[in-house]
């Protein structure tokens, strides 16, 4: 079996690119696959790893005083979710455009405070999703509202208009996302346009499906690796609730267009799929530059060795 890894922290790192360094040399010769960011403000990193390389890199993290207190989220699966290990410099985490203090955001509740508080929730409560609409389509918690924004650099002007809407005195902002770091940095910018009551999802939706289970939860978690859709947690609800978008019919599968002009993430259900041969729409599967269709239940997101030479 792998373990798969989902973890972050906030801390100041005085020379990024010698801890990238101090990382690559740890992973030498070891059995992990991952994207790991790290910056003047932090580490982000998702991986996968054999289980004793990934206890290693554990201790081996908790050892150093700046990241003994990174709280690690493990599954197990039956390989390796990457297609590569990555280390490298990013100038942010998430991308706001904007410095913020984490230390300013939202008040963290605990996967068991935060199922109360949704049993509790009245209609002064905001259930906010600050996840992209193709991981909200896939799941959601029941009742809760997804910002319309094509990018969420947007965010910053969506929470400045909220206050048109939503008294930010009376409101109680209930914000989520995957594994807790995007809340730690949208909650600040609500606590900057006036929302006093501002709660977090600590640890995010991956904390909350292993301590709490599926209940309040509609549908599968969108993971940005090869699994793409998975069950929240291991209490046998498999619900599906996205849509083929040629059919309409029930599908939580994502395909990558097989037009590699497009390369468009969408939804499809199998008879979909292989009448398209893994594209888009029919524009797509007519283009030039068109991927062999590969016919697998839960196909893998699209990787850059697959491409095909240019056509002469």
């Amino acid at each position: 079996m792998i373990h798969v890894l989902a973890f972050y922290y906030f801390v100041k790192i005085e020379d990024p690119e010698l801890e990238v360094c101090r990382h690559k040399k740890f992973f030498k010769d070891r059995d992990v696959t991952a994207r790991i960011y790290i910056s003047h403000e932090g580490i982000n990193g998702q991986m996968s790893a054999s289980i004793a390389d990934s206890i290693a890199y554990q201790e081996w993290m908790h050892e150093d005083s700046r990241f003994s207190k990174v709280e690690f989220k493990v599954n197990q699966y039956h390989e390796h979710v990457f297609p590569r290990l990555t280390v490298k410099v990013r100038e942010q985490l998430v991308a706001l455009d904007q410095n913020v203090d984490p230390i300013d955001g939202g008040e963290r509740l605990t996967p068991k405070l935060w199922k109360e508080m949704l049993e509790t929730k009245g209609e002064e409560t905001l259930l906010l999703d600050v996840r992209n609409d193709y991981e909200w389509e896939v799941g959601h918690f029941e009742g809760a509202d997804l910002p319309n924004l094509e990018k969420f650099r947007q965010f910053p002007e969506w929470a400045r208009e909220l206050k048109e809407t939503r008294d930010p005195k009376k409101t109680r902002v209930m914000m989520y996302c995957t594994g807790g770091i995007r809340c730690e940095l949208y909650s600040v910018l609500l606590k900057k346009e006036g929302f006093e009551q501002v709660f977090q999802l600590e640890g995010g939706v991956i904390k909350y499906g292993k301590e709490v289970g599926s209940q309040h939860w509609r549908g599968k978690l969108f993971v940005f690796d090869d699994r793409m859709a998975v069950p929240i947690a291991e209490d046998g609800h498999d619900e599906v609730i996205s849509h083929c978008a040629h059919c309409e019919t029930l599908s939580d599968v994502y395909y990558n267009c097989a037009n590699m002009e497009c390369n468009n993430l969408f939804l499809s259900c199998p008879v979909c799929a292989e009448k398209l041969l893994g594209c888009c729409s029919e524009a797509c599967r007519n283009a030039e530059r068109v991927r062999p269709y590969m016919k697998e239940a839960r196909p893998k997101p699209f990787r850059k060795k697959h491409l095909l030479e240019p056509l002469a």
